[in-house]
């Protein structure tokens, strides 16, 4: 590797150190938390993630006075090309120093790669799909990121609108806490929901009957999100596989199904904050990483409702309250003070008013980036 370039990784070495980068980047930073390596090296393995098999990847990693000063990668999903009829690449995995001339460098080679494969323009972050970890955190850097929502380094957007990249669109990220909670409108609002709806029930999501689950999930998330900026289409293996994941986390108190006359119309996924117990781990599950992880479970007090989606024949009646006031109730009773609906997009109005009407303030906002190649 010469002094200051960037490599393509194609070595296991090259690709330890892809994956190393940010542990050593944010050793001193407060409110990093550490992602599982394994799920880091999944994240990237082409042979192993359902992900690739409609998409393909190129990582790289630069140097700087003979040391590692950032990764990126290169992406072409091509479903979401055939989904929006453009030919649009992504950017992921961005680290970078807080130096212009690298950043310039990675974005150059991440962009010249997907010029090169018929790309017209590149969209990003999003590490390494857009139902993956997208955006730049662009506030709230001084507190601890809910579970799956990046953090990074203050200067990121800066070195993104330095290499010509420009705002595309803004995810918000409102929370709820215990004091702030408006219980009493909530609860207003579920009398006229239920008086409107009298064969609505809310259920918990059934750990008995996952593979069911997730295909109803599916199907809602699908038909609800189609309209949606960004929007692909889920396909059920992945589903499944993020389902696998999450059966370790899920509590079924925070993850409900609504359903008027037996019929599934909308759901709601929230899980336990374990972003607060995957700080002390260090990004290692094994050996004592799972002893802290059963340990810390216990101290959790945040929830964060990552998932929902409401059939459009449904919306506007209410629904999606009712499925966000379940959750934290639930979590009020299991000592959960905090709950964070995240990300909304800041074209959705409609949900950025049903956060605000139960409570919710502003406390986060990611962005995504665009540049023509």
């Amino acid at each position: 590797m010469n002094t200051n370039g960037v490599t393509i990784v194609t070595t296991d070495s090259e690709r330890k150190k892809f994956i190393e980068f940010p542990y050593t980047h944010y050793a001193s930073d407060a409110n990093w938390v550490p992602p599982l390596r394994m799920e880091q090296k999944k994240l990237i393995n082409t042979e192993k993630n359902p992900y690739y098999k409609n998409a393909e990847i190129v990582i790289f990693i630069a140097e700087h006075n003979g040391k590692m000063a950032g990764r990126i990668s290169a992406v072409i999903d091509h479903r979401y090309n055939e989904y929006h009829g453009t030919k649009t690449g992504h950017f992921g995995f961005f680290e970078c120093i807080d130096q212009q001339e690298t950043a310039n460098l990675l974005f150059k080679v991440a962009g010249d790669w997907l010029k090169e494969k018929g790309m017209e323009d590149v969209l990003g972050p999003a590490s390494p799909g857009m139902m993956d970890m997208v955006g730049f955190l662009v506030d709230g850097f001084d507190k601890l990121p809910y579970i799956l929502m990046p953090y990074n380094k203050p200067y990121y957007e800066k070195l993104a609108l330095g290499a010509g990249f420009e705002p595309e669109m803004d995810l918000l990220a409102f929370v709820v806490d215990k004091e702030h909670v408006s219980m009493e409108r909530i609860n207003r609002a579920i009398a006229i929901v239920n008086k409107r709806n009298p064969n609505l029930v809310i259920r918990p999501v059934n750990m008995k009957k996952i593979k069911e689950e997730v295909e109803i999930v599916r199907a809602i998330y699908n038909e609800s999100w189609k309209e949606n900026w960004g929007f692909i289409p889920l396909t059920k293996e992945e589903l499944e596989l993020t389902a696998e994941d999450f059966k370790m986390i899920l509590d079924p108190d925070f993850a409900h199904i609504a359903e008027i006359d037996g019929k599934a119309v909308a759901f709601s996924i929230a899980l336990p904050d374990y972003n607060q117990v995957f700080k002390t781990m260090n990004g290692n599950l094994f050996p004592f990483g799972i002893f802290k992880l059963l340990l810390g479970k216990k101290k959790i007090n945040r929830i964060r409702t990552a998932l929902m989606g409401v059939m459009p024949e449904h919306r506007g009646k209410g629904i999606d309250a009712l499925l966000h006031q379940k959750a934290i109730e639930n979590g009020l009773k299991k000592g959960m003070t905090e709950s964070e609906l995240s990300w909304i997009l800041s074209s959705n109005k409609e949900m950025v008013r049903v956060a605000e009407r139960i409570g919710g303030h502003l406390d986060k906002t990611y962005r995504m980036y665009r540049k023509k190649l």
